[in-house]
């Protein structure tokens, strides 16, 4: 996963790029695109939006500021095994899986709308979750893919991280 993904997102993800985390932190693993948001800002990366479950708040801000890349990272279901990592740019997200969140908004019609405002490209970062229930915790297999992930992306795009704090979670 590393080695292939490091190099698609050096070869997709330059000039300037914003990381826009989604999920409820309360539902396990949907919590998963928040916590690497979190933890890429709690690093030093900049342009990290934290905008839990409405990404659509966050609409005008991501099409109008002149953004070359907007990454999503949200918990997926593509039937990967868990922990699964995907990358997929917004034709992908559109046309396979127009319906891939659980938000108001789907991701497809979300990165459509901020296409058409310019010259920014959307991409998903997303991971197939094993657990949905009632937690902050995250299932041992996407903990582990978001610490990989939260050294990889900032490297990839050329930038030392800070170590950020690791995560507590409860268990309802």
């Amino acid at each position: 996963m590393e080695k292939d993904l490091r190099a698609t997102l050096q070869q997709t993800l330059t000039g300037r790029t914003a990381f826009v985390g989604i999920g409820n932190v309360d539902l396990g693993d949907d919590g998963f695109g928040v916590h690497l948001a979190e933890a890429l800002a709690a690093g030093g990366l900049a342009d990290v939006l934290v905008t839990h479950t409405v990404p659509e708040n966050h609409l005008v801000t991501l099409a109008q500021a002149g953004f070359d890349n907007v990454v999503f990272l949200d918990a997926v279901n593509v039937g990967a095994e868990p922990g699964s990592v995907v990358f997929l740019d917004s034709g992908e997200l559109k046309n396979q899986f127009p319906q891939v969140s659980t938000h108001k908004f789907a991701l497809g019609t979300l990165a459509r709308l901020i296409e058409t405002e310019g010259s920014t490209r959307v991409w998903l970062l997303g991971i197939q979750p094993a657990s949905l229930r009632e937690s902050s915790c995250l299932s041992e297999p996407v903990e582990t893919a978001l610490k990989i992930l939260k050294v990889l992306l900032p490297e990839t795009l050329g930038r030392r991280q800070r170590v950020p704090v690791e995560l507590e979670c409860r268990v309802s």
